[in-house]
């Protein structure tokens, strides 16, 4: 639906580069829409991002494509069960020329960080990565390393197999902007990539991807997102949707003051993506689900039937009287 309005805000820039990212991706991907537009309001929200889904769905693909078409610091960590700390934080090597210590820099050390099957390590490596995305910086033997801007880190993890693996505490989980649910391809989808494979441009290259967006300019955008305009009542509605997850019968555990200021961020990134310089309750409906599943718990009755968390946000969504 186009925009009937005039942006009192210049968008211009915004929506050209976002397109520009669309397009380097589409170059590999085919449909995972939701996905992109997730990563996208994640990265202009400056929020970190977990993934989800079964193996083949291309999570690791569209995060490493998404992370090629900005022009940053780009590293991929694979956690394993034998992955330590300092194997992503780095450590203190002794030169011997100088005959003191130097601290070598690990991977962590990047703009944005991919790190797949994150619940394969165990927690003290977990712990070590929570750290650095909460506090933007690294303590190693009482010195400080600040990490640069943007530092966005980019989960996958696999819901199927549990052996070998390290359950997210809640605490940390609440670190993460977003839990994107990826679902199988359509059967559209799922052909169109077939004949993609058939035709023999299933050959992926990553030094096509062009750099559309830079440091300096992801900063400009994220300014632009800040300066959305979001009405009283838009916020009193983000309000009400976070405290009713505290009251509600089927949790455990609700949403945390951190869910509120997510919801309020992402509902303007998305904004800025349907090229409007303002929040409508559709933005705050969207972006709910994305920002409330990993920060819910479900009481153990509900988790016996089945009942998803997806499903419990629906219905307290539903329960709110939209504001006009």
């Amino acid at each position: 639906m186009e925009n009937q309005f005039e942006n009192r805000t210049d968008l211009s820039a915004l929506t050209e580069k976002t397109q520009q990212v669309k397009a380097e991706i589409a170059k590999y991907i085919v449909g995972q829409q939701q996905l992109i537009d997730f990563l996208l309001i994640a990265i202009l929200a400056d929020g970190h991002v977990l993934i989800e889904g079964v193996p083949g769905v291309a999570k690791t693909l569209t995060a490493k494509l998404m992370a090629k078409a900005i022009d940053a610091d780009f590293k991929r960590i694979q956690f394993t069960p034998d992955l330590m700390p300092s194997d992503i934080i780095g450590t203190a090597i002794f030169n011997i020329k100088t005959s003191e210590f130097e601290f070598k820099k690990g991977p962590l050390f990047a703009n944005i960080v991919l790190t797949d099957e994150i619940n394969r390590s165990p927690a003290k490596t977990q712990a070590a990565l929570f750290e650095a995305m909460e506090e933007r910086q690294i303590t190693v033997d009482g010195t400080t390393y600040k990490l640069d801007e943007p530092f966005i880190v980019l989960a996958t993890q696999n819901p199927i197999e549990q052996e070998g693996t390290y359950r997210l505490p809640e605490a940390q989980l609440d670190r993460f902007l977003f839990k994107i649910n990826v679902d199988y391809p359509s059967l559209e989808e799922e052909g169109t990539m077939l004949l993609n494979f058939h035709n023999n441009q299933h050959k992926i290259d990553l030094s096509t991807i062009n750099k559309v967006l830079g440091k300096d300019s992801l900063k400009e955008l994220r300014s632009i997102v800040s300066k959305i305009i979001v009405e009283d009542h838009l916020i009193k509605y983000i309000t009400q949707i976070v405290n009713s997850t505290r009251k509600n019968p089927a949790l455990f555990l609700g949403a945390s003051p951190r869910a509120s200021l997510a919801i309020l961020n992402a509902a303007k990134a998305n904004a800025c993506l349907q090229n409007r310089d303002f929040v409508t309750p559709d933005d705050i409906k969207y972006v709910c689900f994305p920002v409330l599943r990993h920060r819910i718990m479900l009481t153990p009755e509900k988790e016996m039937e089945g009942i998803l968390a997806d499903a419990v946000i629906q219905q307290i969504i539903d329960k709110i009287e939209v504001p006009k």
